[in-house]
């Protein structure tokens, strides 16, 4: 009998026999093929030019999540996407953003631009003032290192809004 391969190695996805992994198995592997769909969509330039592919992915990743995530996309000076790093976790109704944390996780990375995105557990996808309030505020301060905040996205369960498109930036 042999082994059954391990799912971490460089060709799982080629190797391995969904019926023959238990339930953790399988979830693992669907884990697995998900994170490596999405590094290729992302290794993608136009992925970061097409707001409606991002607003799609991010609400897919984060519009059912119960507590407010607030993370970046980093991208490089030709757009192309460097790290995603989600930054702060939050409750129900609200996240804290910490800006020196973010400026240096911007510098960390050697960032020229940004888009931030978090989500609203409420289901609502509009951005609230303080919405507005903190992307300013990040505008600001990424603009001090040179690095150009291009979109700040708020996804939900019904949708998602992209704030550059609202000519809220």
């Amino acid at each position: 009998m042999t082994a059954a391969p391990r799912l971490d190695s460089g060709h799982w996805l080629y190797a391995i026999d969904p019926q023959r992994l238990d339930p953790h198995e399988r979830a693992r592997l669907i884990w697995l093929a998900i994170q490596s769909l999405e590094a290729e969509a992302f290794r993608k330039r136009d992925l970061m030019e097409k707001p409606d592919q991002v607003k799609t992915w991010l609400r897919l990743r984060f519009g059912r999540r119960q507590d407010e995530t607030f993370g970046m996309l980093f991208l490089d000076a030709k757009h192309n996407l460097i790290e995603r790093s989600d930054l702060f976790r939050g409750t129900v109704d609200g996240c804290a953003v910490h800006l020196r944390v973010l400026v240096r996780r911007a510098l960390e990375v050697n960032a020229a631009a940004a888009i931030a995105y978090h989500n609203h557990p409420s289901g609502d996808p509009q951005p609230s003032r303080q919405d507005r309030t903190i992307t300013d505020k990040i505008r600001q301060a990424l603009a001090l290192i040179d690095v150009r905040l291009l979109d700040h996205i708020v996804v939900a369960s019904k949708g998602a809004v992209s704030m550059a498109e609202q000519g809220l930036l």
